[in-house]
């Protein structure tokens, strides 16, 4: 599980308990001004991940860590699809973030409001 947070113009994921250890980071850093948008998606899990590099693929149980598929690289922690939320990145690291958290509504309206209140 993840919690978000928004705090100085920056969108914070910090990765909690022992998906640290599946998903190999414990936090990541993104400036608002590349967050392109925070949907709810629980179908997500169903897409294809692509390569794991570093990262755990348990199907059903757990996804976490990078992935890399079509030349991009995506970042999951996702054990309960419907608390699954995709934070969209443009000049990151990352093209998106899919994380579980625990509300998973809360968190997209953090997310927007901070977007559109920068």
């Amino acid at each position: 599980m993840a919690r978000v947070t928004v705090a100085d113009d920056t969108l914070t994921v910090e990765v909690e308990g022992l998906d640290k250890l599946w998903a190999l980071r414990s936090r990541l850093e993104i400036p608002l001004a590349n967050v392109r948008g925070a949907t709810r998606d629980p179908g997500i899990v169903r897409d294809p991940k692509g390569i794991r590099a570093p990262g755990t693929h348990v199907p059903g149980v757990i996804v976490a860590g990078t992935f890399h598929r079509d030349g991009e690289r995506v970042f999951w922690d996702v054990k309960d699809p419907e608390k699954a939320v995709v934070i969209e990145l443009a000049d990151e690291r990352y093209v998106r973030l899919v994380v579980q958290v625990d509300d998973p509504r809360a968190v997209v309206e953090l997310v927007e409001g901070a977007r559109r209140g920068r």
